[in-house]
């Protein structure tokens, strides 16, 4: 059933960026140079923070067993364009966000910040490619996607709903939240069934992997699946559902995190003369194009 949002639901953030400046404000690093509540001005943190909160009321409110089974039929069958990666970049470019004024960014220097550091670190090649690739599913939002399905904390439908999923309360106006199918622990799954068998909300993280699974390393499948399922990474709200794999896999998440959050700088990194390197690096390990 299509939903009947309006444009403020559609898009309550001024920039989907603004959810990883909340995540940055929810888990800082050490000595982190990224700006805090303390840099904002009391005005601008509330004002985000309202926007913030109403993005993750729709978030919780939408994202649903059913609503993630209609996504996935509607959008893994890659049926919404044909593109090759750089296309898809030049696509992805036109998401720029216009709502910081301490950053002029587009998205490939974001991406490029991200596996550089990695490239940096002396991490395999599939490692750094993973990090300049691993957000290219916000290419949704330019599919009329609206942004709580696109971006935001990832986490299993068709079981209860963990109290460590930020913002928890707005869960009271799921459905999901009233269904003796989905409201249990373990809801439709089984103890320790492993992630493969579940279900997550939906966003940019599993439409890329159902994307790149035939293509990359399994640690990084993992990386893109998951990155953005901070309740589990961060708070371990789920190893009721993991199982051994899982968790020898997840070690790869964690050691990606950092890279996705803390990476990034005002300092536009110099996407012409690093893109013959990139172009190297995509042709290794993806087709000419791609399905969207």
């Amino acid at each position: 059933m299509k939903l009947n949002l309006s444009e403020k639901e559609i898009a309550p953030l001024n920039s989907i960026e603004e959810w990883e400046e909340d995540l940055i404000v929810r888990y800082p690093e050490p000595k982190s140079s990224t700006k805090t509540k303390e840099q904002y001005s009391d005005y601008e943190y509330s004002e985000r923070m309202n926007m913030v909160k109403e993005f993750y009321r729709l978030n919780h409110t939408y994202q649903t067993y059913d609503f993630v089974k209609n996504k996935q039929e509607e959008f893994l069958k890659f049926d919404k364009r044909e593109m090759s990666f750089w296309d898809a970049v030049d696509f992805l470019n036109t998401l720029v966000d216009d709502s910081d004024p301490d950053t002029s960014l587009d998205q490939l220097q974001h991406l490029l910040q991200t596996s550089e550091a990695i490239k940096a670190d002396g991490h395999p090649d599939w490692f750094v490619l993973t990090g300049f690739m691993h957000d290219m599913g916000k290419v949704l939002c330019l599919f009329g996607e609206p942004q709580w399905a696109v971006v935001g904390d990832t986490f299993p439908v068709g079981c209860q709903h963990s109290d460590k999923i930020v913002y928890p309360e707005f869960f009271e106006a799921n459905p999901d939240h009233y269904d003796e199918r989905y409201n249990t622990k373990f809801g439709v799954y089984t103890p320790n069934c492993g992630l493969d068998q579940v279900k997550m909300s939906w966003g940019h993280d599993e439409y890329l992997y159902q994307m790149m699974k035939n293509y990359l390393p399994e640690p990084a499948l993992y990386m893109i699946r998951y990155h953005s399922f901070y309740p589990q990474h961060r708070e371990n709200a789920y190893d009721h559902l993991m199982n051994d794999h899982d968790r020898e896999m997840f070690k790869w998440v964690d050691k990606f995190n950092p890279y996705d959050l803390y990476s990034k700088v005002p300092v536009p990194p110099d996407a012409k003369a690093l893109r013959p390197y990139y172009e190297d690096l995509v042709a290794k390990y993806l087709p000419s194009t791609l399905r969207f």
